[in-house]
């Protein structure tokens, strides 16, 4: 290699598939041909196996000063990559360049070689930016109320871009919510993730596309027949994934066209990988350890934020990604700053004070990117009788207590939460990543407390978030005043309905549900309603209360709590007149009916692990929801009618 020997020679370029890494090389490829430079291409894709056809392929790269080697599709003819720097490049002829580029990053000892530093660039290709995106479907004349949503499903990811822009400027009417064809569809998903190797490898992708990440104990609970090992590590080494500590997530593109190519193939198998995501939450939720379980309700709401309900109240941007940590000595300057100047001295002398008899209720929020606290939050939990010196002190928690005492009031042994502050003074009381993480925390918090009767929220400006939290919470009407401001008081009473069945409200109101029963419920609805049922089965008040209760199955019994659970009794033992449905009638029967303690204590019971008692369990709730679901549309079959049972 003459010349300078410092000059960089090799140049490696690396990204997720549609980021733009082949338009770069065919751009710079012209430029080396304008040149007048001797170009040699070749593709990743159909390079042969032999290290001796490379070379008589790339023949004058070793030959003649010079050329220009270009190496597109390098993920491809990756077990090259060795040789390559090894044994290949060093034999270059003069004053050549190489130009690779593939999805995987360089192995890390050619990067931290010292022999290679000034003659190897490695650049990642990253998305566009919003603003970067938005101009390109400008540009592209794709008609403003459609770019938002073009640009949730394509990210920054210019091949989807281009492609979604293609579709969507043609063809949609100004009342049309934009949708890709499957067309784009198709081409994204060859463009971007490939072949794929099994059907349970895209049962895999499935589950990575819908779930907020995806870990391998998530994979082995809704993915229970499959060797979960193996599906995570080839997850991970998707060049479009990105691995946190809390599992893999998608690029966003990646994400969007795997979730919209499910819909369009298999709009009920995209409706089962959700539900049976959902329910692994809410287990989690119930059994989890207490220092995981905070994340298991952002997750679920991840899993439904198409909802129009969770669209007034959450955020997934990932442009102010925080975390939050307890509440320390040394961030009390900056937290009582950051109250003063929203809210006012009066109110953080409540800080202070809260501070003080509470600390572990405030959650101090740092910006990942650099580190600093941007906002606070705190949820307090008050016990009954509460205490003069909290009432004296603070007119939002007097207002709390006077509603309960309106109400239902708060015995002793049970309390009440409040989310008492929500600061961020840039985004100040606005739906944002710090709002997102403290209700998840609250709503985990709300889960595993055994003797919380209510949980409030305050917001300043009421009226907004009347509109927001409507079918959630209820606007209990107080507004209390805190120096120079006036704050709205939103309460849910959870004896009325439990943590579990509040968060299943939003499942129900998001779901697909392209068919009604008699009772007005959806198939996706009825479905929960009777798992809901089989969960409050040894509470008699609960089970009263279910949605099951209210259906065209219980709509002429005289008794309808115990008509119903003598039916489904009924209905679980008649999966056994089917030898498929012999172990799930166990499952279900000792799951459920049998008093086991936990799921886990169940599988014992059984002799089973506990990966193939979820399966059977699963497999009889499938069939025991059709056969119920029956009976909804069209009432009991002729032969349980003649039944002398």
């Amino acid at each position: 290699m003459a010349g300078d020997p410092q000059a960089p020679f090799a140049f490696y370029v690396f990204g997720p598939g549609g980021i733009g890494k082949s338009t770069l090389l065919r751009c710079l490829a012209d430029q080396a041909r304008a040149a007048g430079r001797l170009l040699v291409e070749l593709d990743g894709r159909f390079v042969s196996r032999d290290p001796e056809e490379f070379e008589r392929a790339a023949g004058p790269f070793l030959d003649v000063p010079g050329t220009v080697l270009v190496l597109d599709s390098f993920e491809h003819c990756q077990w090259l990559e060795s040789w390559l720097w090894q044994h290949f490049l060093p034999r270059a002829a003069d004053d050549t360049l190489i130009l690779l580029a593939g999805r995987l990053t360089p192995q890390p000892q050619w990067t931290a070689d010292p022999a290679w530093a000034g003659l190897l660039q490695v650049t990642e290709l990253e998305p566009f930016s919003e603003e970067q995106a938005l101009n390109l479907l400008a540009t592209a004349r794709i008609r403003p109320e459609l770019r938002e949503r073009v640009l949730h499903f394509a990210g920054g990811n210019p091949l989807a871009l281009s492609l979604a822009a293609a579709a969507g400027s043609t063809g949609c009417s100004r009342e049309e919510i934009w949708a890709p064809s499957a067309d784009v569809l198709r081409t994204l998903l060859t463009g971007l993730i490939g072949e794929v190797p099994t059907a349970a490898h895209r049962r895999a992708l499935e589950v990575a596309a819908q779930a907020h990440s995806t870990s391998e104990e998530l994979l082995t609970a809704v993915l229970p027949e499959e060797d979960a090992h193996l599906l995570f590590s080839w997850l991970r080494d998707l060049p479009f994934m990105e691995s946190t500590p809390r599992g893999l997530h998608p690029h966003d593109a990646a994400r969007e066209t795997l979730a919209a190519d499910l819909r369009w193939r298999a709009p009920h198998a995209f409706v089962t990988m959700r539900r049976r995501l959902a329910e692994e939450y809410l287990r989690l939720l119930r059994e989890a350890p207490q220092e995981r379980v905070w994340t298991v309700t952002d997750e679920l709401f991840y899993l439904f934020r198409e909802g129009k309900i969770l669209a007034r109240l959450r955020t997934w941007s990932r442009e102010d990604e925080v975390h939050d940590r307890p509440l320390h000595p040394d961030d009390m300057d900056a937290v009582l700053r950051m109250a003063e100047e929203t809210e006012g001295p009066a109110s953080a002398e409540l800080v202070r004070y809260w501070a003080q008899r509470q600390p572990q209720a405030f959650s101090v929020y740092r910006l990942v990117s650099t580190g600093r606290i941007v906002a606070f939050t705190a949820r307090l939990a008050l016990p009954a009788p509460p205490d003069p010196q909290d009432l004296a002190t603070d007119p939002v928690v007097a207002a709390a207590w006077q509603h309960t005492d309106a109400g239902a009031p708060v015995g002793p042994g049970e309390e009440i939460g409040i989310s008492r502050f929500s600061i961020y003074p840039e985004r100040y009381q606005v739906p944002s990543r710090v709002i997102d993480l403290s209700s998840s925390r609250a709503q985990a918090e709300a889960a595993r407390a055994r003797h919380r009767v209510y949980g409030f929220a305050v917001w300043r400006d009421a009226e907004s978030w009347a509109e927001r939290v409507k079918g959630t919470l209820s606007d209990t009407g107080a507004r209390p005043r805190v120096g120079e401001h006036t704050y709205g008081l939103f309460s849910v009473d959870w004896r009325q309905m439990p943590v579990e069945a509040w968060l299943r409200h939003f499942i129900s109101a998001t779901e697909i549900a392209p068919r009604s029963g008699p009772s007005g419920l959806s198939r996706t609805a009825f479905d929960q309603a009777v798992r809901e049922a089989l969960q409050h089965w040894r509470d008699p008040a609960a089970f009263a209360a279910c949605a099951l209760t209210r259906t065209r199955l219980a709509a002429d019994f005289s008794d309808p709590v115990e008509e119903l659970r003598a039916l489904l009794r009924q209905a679980v033992d008649d999966l056994a007149r089917d030898p498929r449905g012999v172990r799930a009638r166990e499952a279900l029967t000792t799951g459920h009916f049998s008093g086991a303690p936990t799921q886990e204590a169940a599988a014992r019971r059984l002799g089973l692990p506990y990966g193939t008692y979820r399966r059977h369990l699963r497999q009889g709730m499938d069939l025991l929801c059709e056969a119920l679901w029956q009976q909804e549309l069209h009432g009991p079959r002729q032969e349980e009618l003649n039944d002398p049972r």
